[in-house]
């Protein structure tokens, strides 16, 4: 099975220093919808992965969160594509869980969820480093995105090895498509 995992602030929607807290303040970045759209449409099981310490912090509520990603799903169905599970960390960095990136146990879970047999293979699209660490730490292959926190990231970060980088979501996902297509060939 191909699946692709993705961040969600600064992959997909805009990042906010403050944390992004309702529908008002969920901005998509360009192109993000269309590349979620187009590895759905090319097969790919989409799965966000995201962090969201702000529900831990009190910032913003249950009924918030989903709202935002509602409003998410709605905009990926307008595009032609689907996200199939929207997986999150509601703990702080003080509550040391095992599912906060970068430790790995929201990646096994999805994987497990999914019944991913060759974790190795799965992709991680983020613009943090810990969203990197997290799938390397599994084995998997990291995605940096210049979004976001991506350049800062970038600039200040030892990567781990392999980690590949794009532009956006858009750019990372037709270089995943295309990469699919020629495997698959």
């Amino acid at each position: 099975m191909k699946i692709i995992l993705l961040d969600r602030d600064g992959v997909i929607n805009q990042e906010s220093d403050k944390f992004v807290k309702s529908t008002d303040e969920f901005h998509l970045i360009s192109g993000s919808v269309d590349a979620i759209a187009n590895l759905s449409q090319a097969g790919f099981k989409v799965v966000v992965c995201t962090n969201q310490s702000g529900l831990g912090r009190g910032l913003f509520t249950m009924e918030d969160l989903n709202a935002m990603h509602e409003k998410l799903h709605q905009s990926v169905e307008q595009a032609g594509g689907v996200i199939d599970a929207i997986m999150f960390c509601p703990h702080t960095p003080d509550d040391n869980c095992n599912c906060r990136k970068p430790k790995p146990g929201m990646i096994i879970d999805i994987c497990e969820r999914f019944n991913v047999e060759n974790i190795c293979q799965v992709m991680m699209i983020g613009d943090s480093i810990r969203d990197l660490q997290a799938i390397a730490n599994v084995g998997g292959i990291p995605i940096l995105v210049k979004t976001g926190n991506g350049k800062k990231t970038l600039a200040k970060e030892v990567l781990p090895t392999n980690t590949l980088v794009f532009d956006n979501l858009l750019a990372a996902s037709e270089y995943i498509i295309e990469l699919n297509q020629k495997e698959v060939k």
